[in-house]
C-alpha cells in the first residue's frame, strides 16, 4: 500500500514537472509575442521570440558580490515558490491524468493563498533592499494588489455559490457540453468584474502603477541582478500563463487539448494587452479608487445575480 502510494505520488510530481516546463516555455513565447505586438503598434520591429530565452540564461550564469541580506534574495525565490504553488493546484487540461497537476476538493483556496504568497514574499525582499523608494514601490504594489483582488474574491465567490463547489475540476466540469454553459455566458457579471481585476494583475498600462516604467528607473528590474533577475524573469512568464490558465477554467469552459488551451489564453490576455496599448497610465489613486468602485460594484451584483439565478 505504501510503495503503491509512493508511485501515485511520484508519479504526480513528474508530470506536474512536465506540465510546469511547458506552461513556462508557452509563458516565455507569449510574453515574446505580446512585447513584438506591443512593438508594432508603436512603430517598432520588437524583440526576436528568442530574447526570452537568452535574457534568463544570461542572467543565470552571471554572479554578484553585492549582498544586501539573506530576506532581499529571498524575495524572487519567495515570488516563484508562488508561481509554482499556484500552478500545482490548477488542472491544465480537462480530462487528463497527466495535466491535472494536484487538483482537488478546496483547490480554489490553495490557488488564491499561493496567489498572494509569492507578491507578499516580494514585498519583504524589497523591504531589505535599503534602497529609499522600495517602500514607495511596495506601498504602490500592495494597494494596487489589495484593490484588485476584492472584486476578483467577489467574483469566485460567485461562482463557488453558482456551482457549490471549491474544486476548480469541478468548476470546469459544470461548464462542458458547449459554450453556452460557460461563465461567461451563464455569469456574464462575475465575468467581467473578474476581466477587470485581470487588467490589474498583469500590470500593464493603465495600471502598471508599482512598475511606473516612465517615472521611476529602479525597482527589481535594475535592483535584483544575476540568477535572481532570471528567477524573477522565470517567475514572469509561469506567473502571467498560470493566471491565464486559472481565468480559462473559471470563466471559459477549461480546455480539453493544448491547442484549444493556447487559443483561449491568447484571447484573455489580448484583453489586456488591447487596453494596455490604448489607455495611459493611471496615478496610484486613480487605479485603486477604479478598482475599489467599478469592478467591485460589479462583484457585489454578480452574488446577487447568482442568488436571484439560484431561487429562480
Amino acid at each position: 500500500m505504501i510503495i503503491e502510494d509512493f508511485d501515485f505520488w511520484l508519479g504526480k510530481a513528474g508530470y506536474f514537472s512536465l506540465t510546469l516546463l511547458i506552461v513556462t516555455f508557452y509563458g516565455l513565447l507569449v510574453g515574446a509575442f505580446i512585447d513584438r505586438t506591443i512593438a508594432k503598434v508603436q512603430g517598432r520591429i520588437g524583440i526576436p521570440y528568442r530574447q526570452p530565452f537568452i535574457n534568463i540564461l544570461k542572467n543565470f550564469f552571471k554572479r554578484t558580490a553585492i549582498s544586501h541580506g539573506v530576506m532581499f534574495y529571498l524575495g524572487p525565490v519567495f515570488r516563484i515558490a508562488g508561481g509554482i504553488g499556484t500552478l500545482a493546484f490548477i488542472p491544465v487540461l480537462y480530462g487528463s491524468e497527466m495535466f491535472s497537476n494536484f487538483s482537488m476538493a478546496g483547490d480554489l483556496f490553495l490557488v488564491i493563498y499561493f496567489m498572494f504568497f509569492g507578491q507578499l514574499g516580494m514585498a519583504l525582499g524589497a523591504g531589505e533592499s535599503g534602497h529609499p523608494y522600495a517602500a514607495i514601490g511596495i506601498a504602490r504594489g500592495l494597494s494596487q494588489m489589495t484593490a484588485y483582488e476584492v472584486p476578483f474574491v467577489l467574483a469566485v465567490i460567485s461562482i463557488v455559490i453558482q456551482y457549490d463547489t471549491l474544486s476548480i475540476t469541478q468548476i470546469v466540469a459544470a461548464q462542458q457540453g458547449g459554450w453556452q454553459n460557460w461563465t461567461v455566458v451563464t455569469n456574464w457579471v462575475a465575468t467581467l468584474a473578474a476581466m477587470l481585476a485581470f487588467l490589474g494583475m498583469m500590470g500593464y498600462s493603465p495600471f502598471d502603477i508599482f512598475l511606473a516604467p516612465q517615472e521611476i528607473p529602479i525597482g527589481p528590474p535594475t535592483e535584483f541582478h544575476s540568477a535572481y533577475l532570471g528567477l524573477m524573469q522565470l517567475n514572469r512568464a509561469l506567473f502571467g500563463a498560470t493566471k491565464l490558465v486559472l481565468f480559462m477554467n473559471l470563466f471559459f469552459g477549461g480546455a480539453t487539448s493544448w491547442p484549444e488551451l493556447m487559443i483561449k489564453t491568447l484571447l484573455i490576455y489580448m484583453v489586456a494587452i488591447v487596453v494596455g496599448v490604448a489607455f495611459p497610465r493611471f496615478r496610484v489613486d486613480q487605479g485603486i479608487r477604479f478598482f475599489f468602485k467599478i469592478p467591485t460594484l460589479i462583484g457585489i451584483m454578480s452574488i446577487v445575480y447568482v442568488q436571484m439565478m439560484l431561487v429562480a
